[in-house]
C-alpha cells in the first residue's frame, strides 16, 4: 500500500504547476496577431512607399525636367525646372479654344500624403492602446492567474483526498463524506466563473475592438477616394505646358508662352498608387475577418477548462449573444495560450477522458486525478453493495 500510494502523491506533486512568483507575464500579448500584422502593413508600408519616394529623388536629381529654348543658359533652364515645379499647373486649350489649367500637385505632395496616411493609420492603434489595453491587461492577470490556480487547487485537493482515504481506517466514511461533499459542491470555485459570466454583460472591450477595425475600414475606403479622385486623374500624364510669363518675365517677347516639361517622378507615382491599392484592398478582407471573429464563441478553450470545477459556461449554455467583453477575452486567452501553464496539462486530461472506458465517472479534473492515483471516483460496487446488504 505504501508504494502505490507513494507513487500516486510523486505523480500529483508531478502535476502541480509551479508558483509564479517575482514579475508576472512580461510576454503578454495585447494585441492579437491578425490586429499586429494589419498595423505592421497599414502603417509601415506608406512609410517604406515614402523612403523610396524621397530615395528617387536624392538619387535621380529633379523630379521635372523642363525643355527649355536653346537660347537660355544653364541659370535659365534651373530657373524654369523650379518655377514649373513650385507651380506644377498644365496649360492646355479646351475644345472652345479657352485657355484650361489642370493642378498635378498629387506629385508634389506624394511624401507627405504617405507621411499623413501612415498616422491616420496609427490612430486606430493609438485607440486600442489607450482605451482598452489596460483594462485588458488586468483581466488577462487575473484570469490567467485564476485558471492556473483553480488547476492546483483541485490537484492538492486530490492529495488531500489521497490522505484522508489513508487515514480512514473505515471506507464506508470516506466515501460518505467524499459524496457528501460532492453534493454540497465543496470541490467548486466559482469566482472565476461568475467573475467570467459579468464579463458577458460588458461590452467596452468589444466596442473599442469594433471601433477600431471600422476606422481602419473607414480610412481604408478614404484612400480609394483619395486614389481615385486625384492620382487617377495625373496617372498617366508624363508631360505638360508650363507658363513662366508672370511676374517680371510677363513683358519678356523672346520668353515663350508654354514650356513643355517632363515628370520623371511618374513612375513612382504610379508604382505606389498601384501598390497602395493592392496592399490595403489584401487588408480589407483581415480586417472584416477579425470583425467576424466576434460572432461566435471560441468553444474549443472552454470545452477544455470545463474539466476544472464550477467553469460549466458550456454545459449550463450560459453563453448568449457572443457580442460581449468574455468574447474579446476568449480570443486574447488563446493568443496568450503559452501564459496559461495549466493549458496543456488539461489538454491531456481531456485527450485521456475521451479515450477512458469509464467516461461516465469523470466530469472534471478531479474525478480524473483522483482516479490515476488509485481512488475510484464514485463510491465502489462492493461497498454499495454491502451497505445495501446490511439494511435491507
Amino acid at each position: 500500500m505504501s508504494l502505490a500510494h507513494t507513487a500516486a502523491e510523486y505523480m500529483l506533486s508531478d502535476a502541480l504547476l509551479p508558483d509564479r512568483r517575482g514579475p508576472r507575464l512580461k510576454g503578454l500579448h495585447l494585441e492579437l496577431p491578425l490586429d499586429r500584422m494589419v498595423k505592421f502593413i497599414a502603417v509601415g508600408f506608406p512609410l517604406l512607399l515614402m523612403s523610396l519616394a524621397f530615395a528617387q529623388e536624392f538619387s535621380s536629381g529633379p523630379p521635372i525636367r523642363c525643355f527649355s529654348p536653346s537660347n537660355f543658359s544653364i541659370r535659365q533652364a534651373a530657373y524654369v525646372d523650379g518655377s514649373c515645379w513650385d507651380s506644377l499647373i498644365h496649360h492646355e486649350q479646351d475644345e472652345l479654344g479657352q485657355n484650361k489649367m489642370k493642378s498635378l500637385w498629387p506629385h508634389k505632395a506624394l511624401p507627405f500624403s504617405l507621411l499623413a496616411l501612415a498616422v491616420v493609420m496609427y490612430l486606430p492603434v493609438l485607440l486600442w492602446q489607450y482605451a482598452a489595453q489596460p483594462a485588458l491587461s488586468s483581466d488577462l492577470l487575473f484570469i490567467i492567474s485564476e485558471l492556473d490556480k483553480s488547476y492546483n487547487r483541485s490537484i492538492r485537493l486530490v492529495q488531500h483526498m489521497l490522505k484522508i482515504r489513508q487515514k480512514s481506517s473505515d471506507p464506508h466514511v470516506f466515501w460518505d463524506e467524499l459524496e457528501k461533499a460532492r453534493k454540497e459542491r465543496y470541490f467548486e470555485f466559482p469566482l472565476l466563473e461568475r467573475y467570467l459570466a459579468c464579463k458577458q454583460r460588458s461590452h467596452s472591450l468589444v466596442a473599442t475592438y469594433l471601433l477600431r477595425n471600422s476606422l481602419l475600414l473607414l480610412f481604408t475606403s478614404a484612400i480609394y477616394l483619395y486614389l481615385g479622385h486625384f492620382h487617377l486623374d495625373v496617372f498617366f500624364q508624363e508631360e505638360f505646358s508650363c507658363s513662366i510669363k508672370t511676374g517680371l518675365l510677363s513683358d519678356e517677347t523672346h520668353v515663350p508662352h508654354l514650356i513643355t516639361c517632363r515628370l520623371t517622378s511618374l513612375s513612382i507615382l504610379q508604382i505606389v498608387s498601384l501598390s497602395s491599392l493592392t496592399i490595403y484592398t489584401l487588408l480589407v478582407p483581415v480586417i472584416i475577418y477579425n470583425l467576424t471573429r466576434l460572432c461566435r464563441w471560441d468553444k474549443r478553450l472552454l470545452s477544455i477548462y470545463e474539466m476544472l470545477p464550477a467553469f460549466d459556461l458550456l454545459s449550463r449554455k450560459m453563453l448568449g449573444c457572443p457580442i460581449n467583453d468574455l468574447n474579446v477575452i476568449l480570443l486574447f486567452l488563446r493568443a496568450n495560450i503559452s501564459e496559461l501553464n495549466s493549458f496543456s496539462w488539461l489538454r491531456v486530461l481531456c485527450v485521456l477522458k475521451d479515450t477512458t472506458t469509464q467516461k461516465h465517472n469523470i466530469d472534471t479534473v478531479v474525478d480524473f486525478m483522483t482516479l490515476l492515483a488509485g481512488l475510484e471516483p464514485t463510491k465502489p460496487k462492493h461497498l454499495t453493495q454491502r451497505v445495501c446488504d446490511e439494511n435491507p
